[in-house]
């Protein structure tokens, strides 16, 4: 699929926002130590990094047949 090569600006957008939000989550995670609800911060930061990892290959991904 086609899609993120052709919306760049959304796919810099989702990055971004990803990128920063996840930022935000670990170190606020980070700062709660001995909380479950810190654990629970971080590792949703965590994923939003890695999708936004994810969404930067999506194009750079080749199609296997």
């Amino acid at each position: 699929m086609e899609f993120w090569k052709e919306h760049v600006k959304m796919r810099v957008a989702f990055i971004a926002l990803f990128f920063v939000v996840g930022l935000i989550l670990v170190f606020a995670g980070w700062k709660m130590t001995g909380e479950l609800a810190g654990l629970g911060l971080m590792i949703l930061g965590v994923v939003l990094l890695l999708s936004a990892l994810f969404i930067y290959n999506k194009p750079f991904e080749t199609r296997k047949k």
